[in-house]
């Protein structure tokens, strides 16, 4: 998987391409029962700098002993909600790694800022419709970050568009980092 970076390099390259300090840089977390996908996305510019899908123990373990993460101040991840159906293990288990990925995030740095943020509004956000879908979703960004470009704004290696080496999980991620880093700048706005 070439166009997908790997986790050990997502700080580093926080750290080194941002444009913004680190204060600047936000992780969003899809958490999975046993891979979760992530995205590191630029405040300011909502570019995504770095981005992957990794197994949980690795992220974990990554989250855990990276000393360049601690610079990170700001952290989203999705947070499982009842809409009243029943559920299965695979629901229970992704609650046990939120907690997990929590715990590793708040040791490393206390006072953190951990949004834990539902599904429904980020999708409600993008689409302006709880009931939309991943594949609206990503439509979604690709319509606010790269409108026209053929190949859902991925490109090409020769000519990598905004979203290259985006998929599944990784949009999902993005979409939660957006809609954060948009809240941040909202809430912002509304106290000054």
């Amino acid at each position: 998987m070439a166009a997908e970076r790997t986790v050990d390099a997502f700080t580093a390259a926080a750290l080194r391409e941002s444009r913004a300090p680190a204060a600047g840089v936000l992780l969003a977390i899809d958490p999975g029962t046993d891979e979760s996908g992530w995205a590191l996305i630029d405040i300011a510019t909502r570019r995504p700098i770095s981005f992957g899908k990794t197994e949980n123990n690795e992220f974990r373990r990554i989250l855990q002993n990276d000393e360049q993460f601690r610079r990170l101040r700001v952290v989203a991840i999705e947070m499982i909600a009842a809409y009243g159906m029943a559920v299965g293990q695979e629901v229970f288990e992704t609650c046990v790694w939120i907690g997990r990925f929590m715990e590793v995030l708040n040791a490393v740095e206390p006072g953190r800022a951990i949004q834990r943020i539902k599904r429904k509004p980020v999708v409600t956000y993008h689409c302006r419709s709880p009931k939309a879908k991943d594949g609206n979703v990503a439509r979604a960004l690709v319509e606010r970050f790269a409108p026209g470009a053929k190949n859902y704004g991925k490109g090409t290696k020769a000519a990598p568009g905004w979203f290259y080496g985006f998929k599944k999980d990784v949009w999902q991620a993005y979409a939660l980092a957006v809609f954060t880093a948009d809240m941040i700048d909202w809430e912002g706005a509304q106290s000054a």
